[in-house]
Order: C-alpha cells, then sequence, then structure tokens
C-alpha cells in the first residue's frame, strides 16, 4: 500500500475508534447514586450517616445505618406471672376441698422498643399483660426492673419506665408517609435470641385482623414479609432511616412459625396512646358513637360513588357523637378534618387521633349528596372528660380488685355472653374472700356485670356485697351468699 494510501486509512481508523468509544460512553455509563434528601428534620452530629441510608448504589439499598441505629434502642422484655396458688378462704374449701395447686412460676418474654432517653419502652400488651413483674435487659447486658405507666388492650400497646438516664432512643417516623414494596427493618428477640435484625418490604397498609377483641378495638396494621417469630412482640419497625414506623405485633400462619406476613402497629396510633399514657395513665379515647362496615360496590353505586371506598355506618348510637351530629344509618363517610377514608380501619385510625372535646369535620355522602359536619368527639362514657385509669375500656378497681371486660374469646371458653375478669387482686373484700386473679365474675347481688361501673351500680358504690357468682380460672362455678 502506498504511503498515502497507509495515512488514509490509518486517519480513518482513528475516527472510527473515537466514534465507537463515544457511542460506547454514551450506551454504558456507570450510575451515579441516587440522592434522596432527607426531609425529617433531625438535628444531630451524624445526619450525614442518615442520609448515607438513603444512598442507593446500582439499585441497592444501604441497611446497614439503620440496623446498627436500631439494635441498641431494642430491648429484651422478660416477665414473670405467679399462677395456681389461692388465699385461704374457708368457705371454699368446706365445699370444695383443699383443691388448690401451690403457687407456680411462669416466665414469659418478648420486646420493647426505647423512645426516650430518660427509660421509656413502648411494648405490645399482650407481652405484659398478666405479668407479676417485668425485668428489661438492654442490647449491652445491663438490666432493670420496669414499672407499667399503663396499658391499651384496644390497640395491644403498653408503656413501661426504668430508672435510667442517656438511653439510646429511637425517634418516631411518619407510618402515614410509608409507601407499598418500600424497605423496612424488624428487629426484636424472638426465641430470646437478642438484637436480631430482618429485612423485608411493606406488603400492605390498613389491615384488620380482628385479633384484638376488646371493645373499641383500632386494627389498621402494617403487614411486611420481614420474618417474626415468637419473642418478636413489641419489638421495633424501622425504615431504612432507622426512624421507628411501627411496633410489631403479629403473625399470620398455619403453623404459628413464621410464613411470610407479619404485622405491626403503625406509629401513628402508637404515639397518641403513648402520650396519653404517660400524662393520664390511660388512653383518652375518642369514639363517634357509630357502627361501621365496608362500603360495597352496590353502595358505591346507590351513592354515585366513583370508587368502592369509604365506610358506611350501619348503627347510629343514640344520643351519641354522630347522632347529634345528624349522620344517620347508611351514611358512608369519606373523609375526616380532610383526610380521605377508604375503609372502616381508617375511620377507627383517624379518630384514634384525637381526644374527647375536640371537634373534626367529617365528610360523608347520603343518596349521592356529599356533605360536611362538625362533630364533637366524647369518650367511652358519652362526655368529654378525662377519663381516669383504669375505666378506659370498662376496667377499674373494686373491693381492691382491678378488673376488666371480658374479651370474646374468654366468654366463648366459659360459654356466657357477660362478665368481668379479675387481672390483679390487692387488699381489700375480693382477696379476704379467696377471689383470686383471673377469676371470672359473671353476677353481683343478683346484677348481670360488663365492667367495673356495673360491680360499683350493684354495689352501691362499694357498700354492699351479699352475692357473688362466677368461675374459677380452672373453670369450676362457685356462688357465695351472704347474710344481709
Amino acid at each position: 500500500m502506498k504511503p498515502k494510501n497507509l495515512f488514509g486509512a490509518l486517519v480513518m481508523a482513528i475516527i472510527g475508534a473515537a466514534i465507537a468509544l463515544l457511542a460506547y460512553t454514551q450506551i454504558i455509563v456507570k450510575p451515579e447514586p441516587i440522592r434522596v434528601t432527607d426531609s425529617s428534620g433531625i438535628s444531630m452530629k451524624d445526619a450525614s450517616a442518615i442520609l448515607t441510608s438513603y444512598m442507593q448504589q446500582g439499585g441497592q439499598v444501604d441497611l446497614t445505618y439503620a440496623a446498627e441505629m436500631t439494635v441498641h434502642a431494642v430491648v429484651h422484655v422478660k416477665t414473670k406471672t405467679i399462677t395456681g396458688g389461692q388465699a385461704s378462704n374457708p368457705i371454699l374449701e368446706f365445699f370444695y376441698g383443699e383443691r388448690y395447686t401451690r403457687p407456680r412460676e411462669v416466665q414469659g418474654f418478648g420486646s420493647g422498643v426505647i423512645v426516650s432517653p430518660d427509660g421509656y419502652i413502648i411494648t405490645n400488651n399482650h407481652v405484659i399483660e398478666r405479668a407479676d413483674n417485668v425485668d428489661v435487659t438492654l442490647n449491652d447486658g445491663k438490666e432493670f426492673t420496669a414499672q407499667v405507666v399503663g396499658r391499651d388492650p384496644s390497640t395491644d400497646i403498653a408503656l413501661l419506665k426504668v430508672e435510667a438516664n442517656e438511653l439510646p432512643f429511637l425517634r418516631y417516623g411518619n407510618s402515614d408517609e410509608l409507601k407499598l414494596g418500600e424497605w423496612v427493618l424488624a428487629v426484636g428477640n424472638p426465641f430470646n435470641l437478642t438484637s436480631t435484625v430482618t429485612a423485608g418490604i411493606v406488603s400492605a397498609k390498613g389491615r384488620s385482623l380482628g385479633i384484638i377483641e376488646r371493645d373499641f378495638s383500632v386494627e389498621s396494621f402494617i403487614q411486611t414479609d420481614a420474618a417474626l417469630n415468637v419473642g418478636n412482640s413489641g419489638g421495633a419497625l424501622v425504615n431504612t432511616k432507622g426512624m421507628l414506623v411501627g411496633i410489631t405485633t403479629a403473625i399470620l400462619s398455619p403453623s404459628g412459625a413464621y410464613a411470610g406476613n407479619s404485622f405491626a402497629v403503625p406509629i401513628g396510633i402508637v404515639q397518641k396512646v403513648v402520650e396519653d399514657l404517660k400524662e393520664y395513665g390511660e388512653v383518652q379515647r375518642a369514639i363517634i358513637g357509630v357502627v361501621i362496615t365496608p362500603v360495597t360496590s352496590e353502595d358505591a353505586k346507590n351513592n354515585n360513588l366513583a370508587e368502592v371506598k369509604g365506610a358506611k355506618i350501619q348503627e347510629v348510637v343514640s344520643g351519641g357523637s354522630a347522632d347529634e351530629a345528624g349522620l344517620r344509618e347508611n351514611d358512608i363517610v369519606i373523609s375526616v378534618n380532610n383526610v380521605p377514608v377508604t375503609s372502616p380501619s381508617e375511620l377507627q385510625v383517624q379518630i384514634s387521633k384525637y381526644r374527647p372535646g375536640n371537634r373534626v369535620s367529617v365528610t360523608y355522602v347520603r343518596n349521592g349528596k356529599e356533605s360536611t359536619v362538625p362533630i364533637l368527639l366524647k369518650n367511652v362514657a358519652g362526655n368529654t372528660g378525662v377519663v381516669k385509669p383504669g375505666e378506659g375500656t370498662g376496667a377499674g378497681v373494686v373491693f381492691g380488685a382491678r378488673i376488666e371486660t371480658l374479651s370474646q374469646s374468654e366468654m366463648r371458653k366459659f360459654r356466657i355472653d357477660h362478665g368481668v375478669k379479675v387481672v390483679e387482686v390487692n387488699e381489700g373484700r375480693f382477696r379476704e374472700l379467696g377471689i383470686g386473679k383471673d377469676y371470672i365474675i359473671t353476677s353481683v347481688n343478683g346484677n348481670r356485670v360488663r365492667n367495673a361501673a356495673d360491680v360499683r351500680s350493684a354495689t352501691n358504690n362499694e357498700k354492699s356485697l351479699n352475692a357473688i357468682e362466677g368461675y374459677q380460672p380452672n373453670g369450676m362455678y362457685f356462688s357465695f351468699q351472704f347474710r344481709r
């Protein structure tokens, strides 16, 4: 080849290579990290570290920071319950003989989440519900005896307190902003294994499972596929920033072990419960006085609704907040204070954020016409006053014993449709009679009882006790009659 032609070919080869390289760099480019702006408002030295958990390289999410922040604020909860022993009672011994077993100790365990540096800890009510003693162990091995500040069976949340300072704790996130498919971490103590971290995504929101069998129950669970097992109850569900978005509570499984469906109480519900327990010792639960059901496609068609969403009023309680505001049967509630309501559980959640005495605007549809009315919220007693400790859901202290309303499962167990359960016995008439913990009382002075108020009313505010009937924990029926 001639030199001139050789030079031309070389130039063309260099130009071709440059074009090919340019095309390659345009097609295959190393992806830049996706940076998400932190809007949490956190002011702390390691704010930059929090942002690193939001950086995705090649589609991967870094969960290490969230895990490291969380494990130090999750505690191991250990409970101790004394069962089997009963107070000496000549009457019972005369009729039934000495059938009482010796007291025995039953231990339980679960998890808890530190939410303040001075030792406030959130856990599930079912973890500590029947406990005589509650101890917590921190991630560093330190142990404390915990005081039960308050319990709320209707949300399955309880608040503990330990005497300590400068503890690691989790900050509240926003459970309302969680999106389906978003990554979350669950941290707890399954099978007594401390500081266990599992990861998953948000599978669903607003789940109602019917597992909290209490009056005024509030169920709107966050569903995830993070692995939970026995002992995780009361643990933390956190987002990728390590902020608390839920309290892990339950699993749905045919075998009783993890099967891909786990559930947490949203922090939007928990936070208000905790604030009430700290301030009042009892949840100040607001109710509007309605029985609600899901909206059907036929309901939506009859009311010209574009979507099958909302909460249909099946029944209006006479004299309640909804009744006074003019709501009626078959009305469909679609929003509270401009927050959309797509299901009965969402209506419960929105109302649960307020206290008795608060006013909210409720938007509803009646016969295809949309209207908005103000509603004054009331408490379980039908007024706007402060509910005292022990009176939140039919509970209270009578004759030295703390009693609570029966759950549906307890009524099925004893085949009854009313009654109260003794959950704690202190000095008083009931202890003198041999009424112990877990006794079921169905009748007092010939009157059926369903809550503490019924017992007080039947005894003229604890001034007279002539007869009492019910069941011992082993199912044996008892009946006491006293001289007037």
